[in-house]
């Protein structure tokens, strides 16, 4: 049974205003990349710069770029080329962008190319540098640095968090996969973990820095220990959920052919983790999960989910589904829906398929019109906003444990955060509140949440 103190100390120890200068930091993307952020601007902070919060009053300003999906790619180009006019009014101004987009050489070099007036251009893996790129660009000097080989963890590097609540912590980094629609292995490299005791480490400096609640990340969580000997991420959640303190551990993403038994184990036994997997599905098709490589049929999907659900009768699952993955027929994408509509997902990530250079999907035969991903899309999305209020329905008039993550002071105030298994509350109540863990009765269906009003008995 989980034991809920009621004070919460602040994550974020005092920050003095610099003299050098400010910095403003736009990240696209997944997790990773907002870890990524945290770390760059650590690392500005270790130069003499502080945070801004306008990119009007930065002298640095990064875009930090995600790459597994075309619209993201778009976005980046269009923001970039929205900042000519203050680089013009500001020539002193540092523009960077860096990320997995720009751990595509032919996608950095254009960059650099078309963008004249940015003065960095780097990848993903070599953040650590990003100190002296700025200290090269304060004497004039335009950077492009792709780094593809020697591939290193760096421990200890300078972080600002931004989470008021959640700390993200990785544990591994890279994939092994190689999804055909995929291009994270190409930018991220292979996998590698790391020590599980530097892992711990950090877990207990976050719980003595005022947080309760961390995530562990990784593109593969369950992979965890694979380039290590005598670990998984089963015994990985043990280490950590030994951490004094320590409230809630959340984790994400889950691959579903790596998913084991061992793992949902720890899950249904350790006292303060999380019952919520996010488990990409991606399609309901063997023939399409096939062509994706990603080594699992709707089988054995539906026995993960099964399994997790005999484990543990409160656990809420979401995931990731592509639509219009090249040969999806109508049948194919009929199989998506069948899979949806059985395992009742509590929310989806849906997406078109979006095209990848280099990837191998991008040059398949059979690719499916915009017309029939829009169209297959639509559909997708109007039984997931049915599965996903059905799925509400159910914790109408029971009581969650719910971790305030903000309050919304638009009108009467509005408490909101989450339950251990990820499900979004509002409830009325005042900032005060932000970081408690608060006994809610739940009452109404929202769109995609739950309207509760906070429960006056103690815990």
């Amino acid at each position: 049974m989980e034991n809920y103190n009621m004070e919460r100390k602040s994550p974020f120890s005092e920050v003095k205003m610099s003299e050098r200068g400010a910095y403003y930091i736009e990240t696209f993307g997944c997790q990773m990349n907002v870890r990524d952020s945290e770390t760059a601007a650590g690392l500005l902070e270790t130069l003499g710069f502080s945070s801004a919060s306008e990119k009007e009053n930065a002298d640095v300003i990064l875009f930090n770029t995600c790459c597994v999906r075309d619209h993201a790619e778009k976005r980046v180009f269009g923001n970039i080329g929205a900042m000519k006019e203050l680089k013009d009014a500001k020539p002193n101004l540092i523009l960077g962008v860096f990320g997995c987009m720009m751990q595509q050489p032919e996608v950095a070099q254009k960059l650099y190319k078309r963008f004249p007036f940015v003065d960095i251009v780097f990848g993903t893996n070599l953040l650590s540098r990003l100190p002296a790129f700025v200290e090269s660009a304060e004497h004039g000097s335009r950077t492009l640095a792709i780094e593809e080989n020697n591939i290193q963890i760096e421990d200890d590097l300078p972080s600002i968090r931004t989470g008021m609540i959640n700390a993200f912590v990785n544990i591994n980094y890279g994939c092994d996969n190689f999804c055909t629609y995929c291009i994270v292995p190409y930018v991220r490299g292979r996998e590698r973990s790391r020590d599980p005791k530097a892992i711990v480490e950090e877990v207990k400096k976050l719980v003595a820095e005022g947080y309760s609640e961390i995530t562990l990340l990784g593109q593969n969580v369950n992979s965890y220990g694979k380039d290590l000997s005598d670990a998984t991420f089963a015994k990985l959640l043990q280490l950590v959920s030994g951490v004094e303190g320590l409230k809630r551990i959340r984790f994400m993403t889950s691959h579903p052919k790596d998913l084991s038994d061992e793992m949902i184990e720890a899950m249904a036994t350790l006292p303060n983790v999380c019952h919520h997997v996010h488990l990409p599905m991606q399609s309901g098709s063997n023939e399409i999960l096939s062509r994706m490589n990603r080594k699992y049929t709707r089988e054995r999907y539906l026995e993960i989910v099964r399994k997790l659900r005999n484990a543990m009768d409160d656990v809420e699952i979401t995931t990731d589904i592509i639509v219009g993955f090249p040969g999806e027929t109508e049948e194919d994408f009929s199989q998506t829906l069948d899979l949806v509509d059985q395992v009742g997902f509590a929310s989806a990530f849906t997406f078109k398929y979006s095209p990848r250079m280099g990837t191998r999907a991008a040059t398949m035969e059979d690719q499916v019109s915009e017309a029939t991903k829009r169209e297959r899309l639509h559909r997708l999305n109007e039984l997931q906003e049915k599965k996903s209020r059905e799925n509400n329905e159910k914790y109408v008039d029971r009581v969650g444990i719910v971790h305030v993550e903000d309050c919304d002071m638009r009108g009467d105030p509005v408490c909101y955060g989450k339950c251990s298994n990820f499900k979004m509350v509002y409830f009325a109540g005042s900032p005060d509140l932000i970081g408690q863990y608060i006994p809610v009765r739940m009452e109404k269906v929202r769109k995609n949440s739950l309207y509760g009003t906070q429960e006056d008995q103690p815990l």
